[in-house]
């Protein structure tokens, strides 16, 4: 493909979800940030007067499917870009692909940064806060908080992002005031938390920061409660993502925080009033619902994709790739451009800290205003008060 002038052709993107599978949650959540974004770059007059068209394979939360999906899309269109699916894991799985094909690719709910350093991507972009950003942001919300924790406890998860964010963590609060008093591995699918949470509580740790997915979260705060602990802090970047984290939790998943979040519907950024009016317009979602980050997180990638290849003028891979790496860009997760390995450049990506509260995700950091943003709880209040 090249030129797109004159052309009413569609341009066609491809993607994998996870519609099944331990990641099976968030699957919605992105899928309507890109068919939310999609319909907003149709609506105002597609790509010069090309529609965008997105096919979607269902990955099944596996690398190999992500791949296999990815390829199957490929065989069979004339594709002009990749999307990624969810988490670090099924992502790099669809940029590997990507990148074997010369295509561009745009993944969010990408925190792992090591990939980009050590693959020497070309081809790959991720619009999403780096675990170098939520680590940032993590020691400016306690800085901020009054009277906020001072022991830290470090849940481990045995990956490689697990062990890059951890460490980057720890590299963090050496030479402060914090102290970090417990750092514990454990696997991803843990059915027992127990001596982790005893080891925690022994400790004498004023908060927990991990990266769990999110059934492991889950179990987690349900034993938390189970022993009768409850930290002042608990900062589980991805686990509480999804809805299906109160929907699982109900009172019992208030109050557990991400400092992992690029978006949320109290951050007063571009495109972000239309995005929650979409939001609010679709079936089945009630005039109050409060969209969770993830959707915001996948309506950057499409307005990232779209202004790439507005600035292309062309859907050669090579054009889309420079158009990429060569412009900032303006979402509804900030302003930022792309450093040659495909991360945001360093410092411009600022993720948000979201907090559950009665069921819904809210702004607490930075500076909480306006009807999705309230003040942090802290210390968290105990599970047997609510």
């Amino acid at each position: 493909m090249s030129s797109q002038g004159g052309s009413s052709e569609p341009i066609t993107i491809g993607t994998t979800l996870p519609e099944s599978g331990s990641y099976s949650s968030m699957a919605k959540h992105i899928r309507a940030g890109y068919e939310m974004g999609v319909q907003y770059v149709n609506d105002n007059g597609g790509i010069d007067g090309r529609p965008l068209e997105l096919i979607i394979k269902d990955d099944e939360s596996e690398a190999q499917k992500t791949r296999s999906g990815l390829n199957e899309i490929v065989s069979n269109n004339d594709v002009a870009m990749l999307w990624g699916s969810f988490s670090s894991l099924l992502v790099t799985a669809g940029s590997a692909f990507a990148e074997s094909q010369e295509l561009p690719f745009i993944g969010t709910t990408f925190a792992y940064q090591e990939p980009h350093q050590e693959k020497n991507y070309k081809w790959t972009f991720a619009p999403f806060p780096k675990s170098r950003d939520q680590v940032r942001t993590t020691k400016s919300w306690f800085d901020a908080l009054d009277d906020g924790p001072e022991r830290i406890a470090i849940w481990e998860l045995n990956s490689g992002w697990g062990e890059e964010l951890a460490n980057l963590w720890e590299q963090s609060f050496k030479g402060t005031d914090y102290e970090v008093v417990l750092r514990q591995k454990y696997q991803i699918g843990n059915s027992d938390f127990t001596t982790l949470i005893s080891q925690t509580q022994d400790a004498d740790a004023d908060a927990i920061l991990s990266n769990p997915v999110p059934p492991d979260g889950i179990t987690a705060a349900k034993q938390m409660k189970q022993q009768g602990y409850t930290p002042n802090l608990v900062n589980f970047i991805r686990a509480t993502d999804p809805r299906a984290w109160t929907t699982a939790l109900g009172g019992t998943g208030d109050y557990f925080a991400s400092t992992g979040v690029g978006w949320l519907a109290g951050l007063d950024t571009t495109g972000t009033g239309a995005l929650i009016e979409r939001y609010h317009d679709r079936q089945g979602v009630s005039g109050d619902a409060v969209p969770v980050n993830s959707v915001g997180a996948a309506f950057t990638v499409v307005q990232v994709a779209a202004s790439a290849l507005r600035t292309a003028g062309s859907t050669d891979p090579s054009a889309v790739r420079d158009a990429l790496l060569n412009q900032q860009f303006d979402t509804v997760m900030g302003q930022f451009g792309f450093d040659d390995t495909g991360m945001p450049k360093e410092g411009e990506m600022v993720p948000a800290v979201r907090q559950w509260q009665d069921g819904k995700q809210m702004l607490v950091h930075p500076e909480p205003s306006g009807d999705y943003a309230m003040e942090p709880e802290y210390p968290m209040p105990t599970f047997d008060s609510r």
